[in-house]
């Protein structure tokens, strides 16, 4: 089979550094599209600037797939009105961009996969399940997530296959959720936010990187997929696993929600906020995790 070429937006981010790998391992020929067009080792990178609609055109040259991950970091900072732009428009204005590019160019692309999140179903603890046939919330998490699938959707309409990955919390060591955790782990504190009741949905980075390999290679994949493990666990949980995978003792500081209200303002609902979320249609398609007990996908994490 001809070696097939993916174009990744926010390749050097903490997904996109792990998918570039995992792609480039599995004989696909993978480039970036970035802020900062110096290529790596093994990666070339063309230059965009979503912002002020640059962008090379000879990225898109050969291209089959592109994955789409760029996006400002939602768990960053306080949302402030003009990060909430900048978290939405780094989404939604840098799909556009590459949706115009591929039309004018007229790029023959097979597939467009974007990354979406978890934050789809909204702020909310609760016993329900959502799956991918709920609505969007219509909090901030929610909208953003609805008007980022909303963005993807419009390659759909064009008769690309469009697939969209509802990304819960990554287990990966060196950014990301996990490493805030363990920066206080190295002082035996496995602090518990809020009252520790909220759901984490989370998938260790190995799974997440087969998923967005399925959604290349299986052309039967559209739509929404929820990407997190089928273990469901609350924050209290995961953090005792932690403390046991560390081997250290569980001292769990709790920190008030009122606390990281001041500290985060509104954006302390990512940490405060959590249900349960259906892994099941992924599976139906006939993907197999490799990690669904957290304790073993920590081990292997910090191993």
């Amino acid at each position: 089979m001809e070696q097939e070429s993916v174009l990744i937006t926010g390749g050097r981010g903490l997904i996109g550094r792990h998918l570039t790998s995992f792609l480039l391992e599995k004989g696909y020929k993978v480039t970036h599209l970035s802020r900062n067009a110096e290529p790596s080792e093994s990666v070339a990178a063309f230059a965009w600037d979503p912002e002020h609609d640059i962008i090379d055109y000879s990225a898109f040259r050969g291209v089959d797939h592109i994955i789409h991950l760029a996006g400002a970091n939602i768990g960053e900072g306080r949302w402030t009105t003009s990060r909430k732009s900048e978290i939405l428009n780094s989404r939604i204005r840098s799909a556009g961009l590459i949706f115009r590019t591929i039309n004018s160019g007229n790029f023959p692309i097979k597939s467009f996969i974007s990354a979406s999140a978890a934050g789809f179903y909204g702020s909310v603890t609760s016993e329900k399940i959502f799956d991918e046939t709920d609505p969007p919330a219509d909090d901030f998490l929610g909208t953003t997530c609805r008007l980022w699938e909303e963005a993807a959707d419009q390659f759909q309409n064009s008769a690309i296959r469009t697939v969209k990955i509802r990304t819960g919390v990554v287990l990966e060591r060196s950014d990301g959720a996990l490493s805030r955790f363990l920066s206080a782990a190295k002082f035996g504190l496995f602090p518990v936010l809020g009252g520790g009741r909220q759901y984490m949905p989370w998938i260790h980075i190995a799974d997440l990187c087969a998923i967005y390999l399925k959604a290349l290679a299986d052309n039967s994949m559209n739509g929404s997929y929820n990407a997190v493990s089928p273990g469901h666990i609350s924050h209290k949980e995961f953090m005792k696993i932690l403390a046991r995978v560390t081997g250290k003792p569980f001292f769990h500081p709790p920190v008030p929600s009122a606390l990281l209200k001041m500290v985060m303002g509104e954006s302390s609902v990512v940490a405060l906020r959590g249900s349960r979320i259906s892994s099941e249609k992924i599976i139906g398609q006939g993907f197999i995790f490799s990690f669904t007990d957290p304790e073993e996908g920590l081990r292997d994490v910090l191993s």
